[in-house]
């Protein structure tokens, strides 16, 4: 009678493994070929919360419930015998105040006498670096969401679509619901009586996740008086005049956050869990309030870059409806006062087509003083502005709000290109500023198809015409930079058809260590619109070709005329 084959994993011998790697570091597991435990080293026993002998015998799964591993990676492992590694996350039963830790696996098949008898794992954490590298991708995502701010609110002299554009601005990016109020004017309509104690606000701006937005409508929509009880959150707000953030969670916390009693139900259900309201405040008046909401699995709001996002997206937003309402007073028409600087595809006239680009250079970049603005003139005309202030950080972002907050006064009197710098030039000497800026202000004007350019110590623009080989730089006379006091700027103009494409960036783009700019400049030439005409992919064709070598920060504003 012959004896029968076993059936389950041949035993393994881990002596010689435990010798090699017992004292290692590194947490280190050795596993049968049905990836079963047969040896944890010391380290992997205090990186897991559980004694050696706890594992033995089992799988992963059965050790540690919580921990999410591509089991299917070390069965190719033991397939194929080629080395592999793999990322598993989750909890150990380690205490920690992490919701998800990380770690980085290696895994090697074990073999002996010629013969597969498991695998070696070994693991080492990296939580901390992978919650830099999200807390460093937040951080950009935020900077670049602050640059493209200004063309996407305040379009418009009107109140109710300011608001609305700055909700629908921040979600998803930064909230899951964004809620923006205004205190009522007195319209001499009639209202219903406010409660006693509660603050009213007529809510000017709602934007939510598409899952959120009908559990959420019950609670009033755009137009809706809220009347708020007198602790909540909101109110709270606006008598600091400081932020108030509210991670809510318990009912009573809720409860009073909440605009009215008995909503705890109701907000528990759609997964309401933290929210950060900003008070919006223009010249020391207070306006209104913005809130954002975070549900489900989004991470409650922080102290720190959420706050500051919030205040300046709120700060943006006051002075654009603060403005709105002064012209409406005074003129009775809404008549655009200003563009954002950094003008998106979704551009101020419908003649003109605009999309930008900023890429912060390097890991650890700072705000920079990069700059530009879009704004409709009269006539079928239309100005761009490109901006580089010196420096980087929060006294160059400082000197670029003011530059911009003077161009655009100036920008009113609708002056040719070179007398708008000449005063511009003026006025930041008279204001004080100590930081000097270049500028290229190009003003486009559709009906005679020209662009009228003049320029302050900045790179001049390219343009790319419909159906030609090659772009053409721009050749037009170079004044000194801004803040110098020098003036002597001159206009040129060009030819700028429609269809024609200009062609505007800072010298982040083009200048690099060792070479001749005119090169660079000269470059830019072979940029090609694509075969969709659509400018964003012109953009990406930007970002393939600079953005690994860029040196500084990169802005880009490319427009275009539809003929008028």
């Amino acid at each position: 009678m012959q004896a029968e084959e076993p059936t389950g994993p041949a035993p393994v011998d881990v002596v010689g493994p435990a010798a090699l790697i017992g004292g290692s570091p590194a947490g280190v597991a050795v596993f049968d070929t049905d990836l079963r435990y047969v040896y944890v080293n010391p380290a992997l026993e205090r990186l897991n919360g559980v004694p050696a002998s706890a594992h033995l015998g089992k799988h992963i799964g059965e050790v540690l419930p919580d921990m999410d591993v591509p089991t299917d990676v070390m069965r190719q492992v033991l397939d194929d015998g080629s080395p592999r590694e793999m990322t598993v996350s989750g909890q150990t039963w380690v205490d920690s105040v992490l919701t998800r830790r990380y770690w980085r696996v290696a895994l090697h098949r074990f073999e002996e006498n010629g013969r597969v008898r498991g695998l070696i794992g070994i693991a080492q954490e990296v939580t901390a670096t992978r919650n830099q590298r999200a807390e460093l991708r937040r951080t950009r995502s935020y900077l670049t969401l602050l640059d493209k701010a200004t063309v996407s609110i305040g379009t418009t002299l009107d109140v109710e679509t300011t608001c609305q554009e700055l909700a629908e601005f921040v979600v998803p990016e930064m909230a899951d619901v964004a809620i923006v109020e205004l205190f009522p004017e007195d319209t001499g309509r009639g209202r219903n009586e406010r409660p006693s104690g509660a603050l009213r606000l007529r809510r000017a701006g709602v934007a939510t996740i598409p899952e959120l937005a009908d559990p959420l409508a019950r609670f009033g929509g755009r137009g809706t008086d809220i009347d708020y009880q007198e602790n909540a959150a909101v109110p709270r707000c606006l008598a600091a005049d400081q932020p108030v953030i509210e991670n809510l969670y318990g009912d009573e916390q809720l409860d009073r956050a909440a605009p009215a009693r008995g909503r705890v139900a109701a907000y528990r259900a759609i997964g309401l869990h933290s929210m950060v309201v900003v008070p919006l405040t223009a010249h020391g008046r207070p306006l209104g309030a913005l809130s954002l909401v975070r549900a489900g699995d989004s991470p409650p709001f922080s102290e720190g870059l959420d706050v500051v996002v919030a205040r300046t997206l709120a700060g943006i937003t006051a002075v654009d409806v603060d403005h709105a309402h002064r012209y409406t007073r005074e003129h009775g028409v809404a008549r655009e006062l200003q563009r954002s600087l950094l003008s998106e595809p979704r551009g101020p006239d419908p003649g003109i087509e605009i999309a930008s680009l900023y890429l912060p250079a390097g890991a650890g970049a700072l705000v920079g003083g990069d700059w530009f603005d879009a704004i409709p003139l009269e006539g079928g005309r239309h100005l761009k502005v490109m901006g580089d202030v010196m420096g980087h950080g929060v006294e160059a972002a400082v000197a670029m709000s003011n530059y911009r907050s003077m161009l655009r006064i100036i920008a009113e009197d609708d002056q040719p290109p070179h007398r708008m710098l000449e005063r511009l030039d003026k006025a930041v000497e008279q204001s004080g500023l100590d930081r000097a800026a270049t500028c290229l202000i190009a003003v486009v004007d559709r009906r005679e198809g020209v662009c009228a350019l003049a320029a302050a110590g900045h790179p001049p623009p390219v343009f790319l015409d419909p159906g030609a080989p090659r772009g053409r730089v721009a050749r037009i006379p170079v004044g000194p930079p801004l803040g110098t006091g020098f003036g002597g700027y001159r206009t040129a103009v060009l030819p700028c058809g429609p269809g024609t494409v200009l062609f505007m960036y800072t010298d982040g783009l083009v200048e690099r260590r060792g070479e001749d700019i005119d090169l660079s400049i000269e470059r830019l030439t072979q940029l090609k619109l694509p075969v969709n005409g659509r400018l964003e992919d012109l953009l990406a064709e930007v970002v393939d070709r600079y953005a690994d070598t860029a040196e500084d920060d990169i802005a880009v504003l490319v427009s275009r005329s539809r003929g008028y």
